[in-house]
């Protein structure tokens, strides 16, 4: 037994020892599209702390299209079933209103799938009418200031047509999923040099989360015994870094597609409960990450597009990284992106004005 002296003794000297912190109030957190694949997958790790942290209690707002409502509800018993102690709640629905209705955090799984024979225009058509009607959703019901993380394909132009039909949610409290991409692409380096991919930072993805993305190695840094080197001096192999690899990460999921016969759900659920805690938590110091975010004319590319860029994060906010040397090679393949980028915007406003 601690003698009440001593115990006044160390609340005097050291105070931060003897207070009790206040329990974080639940957030209310939503996917769409949760009777899928990715969605099957993000909600446990969701429920378990890796999206959020491993002390911020959550409310899972789950929602899918009506024929997709007992499967929705067999993901909510399993939640029930798995008793996870950050877990608060759980809403299963097909109602939009209802799964946008106060929600913090928005990650939205659901869209369209690209289909044999269906023409990129088809996809930006599909979509357009699911994320005009999220939009609304999202503009009248969400609390304020939420955050979303756009993941169903085409990512960044499904960003674009969120922003421009929910023009009271700021431009920067919207974002896409490239952390994917750059996850993957510090895996090759990883796999390349021999190091754990908890050495390697700093890579970048640059564009559209589609082929025509720029995974671009030539900032990325690697720790070895000799101390933190450049990755282009550790690979010594400018064809590796331009062209295998470039063009592995590019394709990564088709690859996943050829072997599993499905398209990447674990990573893609991993990848977005990382771009969400980093955006809400922090990076580390000195380490930034890959993000799809309205463009504001950095690196000179074109503003009114969802580009992924380089960005650290701080207490909620994102900023892109500045005065990253950009040479021939990147800048075309950059161009090349935002090109295509350009094109799924006019294809898309071609759509909203039908």
């Amino acid at each position: 037994m601690i003698p009440n002296s001593l115990l006044q003794r160390l609340a005097s000297w050291c105070p931060w020892l003897l207070r009790e912190e206040e329990p974080k109030r639940p957030v209310k957190v939503l996917v769409t599209g949760a009777a899928g694949q990715i969605g099957y997958a993000i909600v446990p790790m969701i429920a378990r702390g890796l999206m959020l942290g491993p002390d911020q209690p959550v409310v899972l707002h789950m929602l899918d299209i009506p024929r997709m409502a007992d499967a929705l509800n067999g993901v909510k018993m399993e939640l029930v079933d798995a008793a996870l102690p950050l877990l608060r709640g759980v809403e299963a629905t097909s109602d939009e209103a209802e799964a946008f209705r106060g929600v913090n955090f928005a990650v939205l799984i659901g869209g369209w799938p690209r289909k044999e024979g269906m023409e990129r225009k088809d996809l930006i058509a599909k979509n357009v009418a699911i994320y005009k009607s999220q939009a609304s959703a999202l503009q009248q019901h969400a609390a304020p200031n939420c955050k979303v993380l756009v993941v169903a394909n085409p990512a960044n132009t499904n960003a674009l047509v969120l922003k421009e039909f929910a023009p009271a949610v700021p431009a920067k409290n919207i974002s896409c999923l490239t952390r994917l991409d750059h996850n993957r692409a510090l895996g090759q380096i990883a796999e390349k040099l021999g190091v754990h991919v908890g050495d390697v930072r700093n890579a970048v993805v640059w564009g559209n989360h589609s082929s025509t993305q720029f995974p671009d190695a030539s900032h990325a840094t690697a720790r070895t015994e000799h101390g933190e080197r450049p990755v282009t001096d550790l690979v010594a192999d400018d064809k590796w870094l331009r062209e295998e690899f470039v063009g592995v990460v590019q394709q990564r999921g088709a690859a996943v597609i050829q072997a599993r016969k499905q398209s990447s759900s674990l990573s893609a659920a991993s990848a977005a409960c990382d771009h969400m805690r980093d955006w809400v938590l922090g990076t580390p110091k000195g380490t930034w990450v890959s993000m799809g975010v309205y463009s504001d004319g950095s690196y000179g590319v074109p503003d009114g597009i969802f580009y992924s860029f380089p960005v650290t994060c701080e207490k909620g906010e994102w900023s892109i990284v500045q005065g990253l040397q950009i040479d021939d090679f990147a800048r075309s393949k950059m161009e090349l992106s935002a090109n295509e980028l350009d094109e799924e915007r006019s294809m898309a406003y071609e759509f909203v004005s039908a």
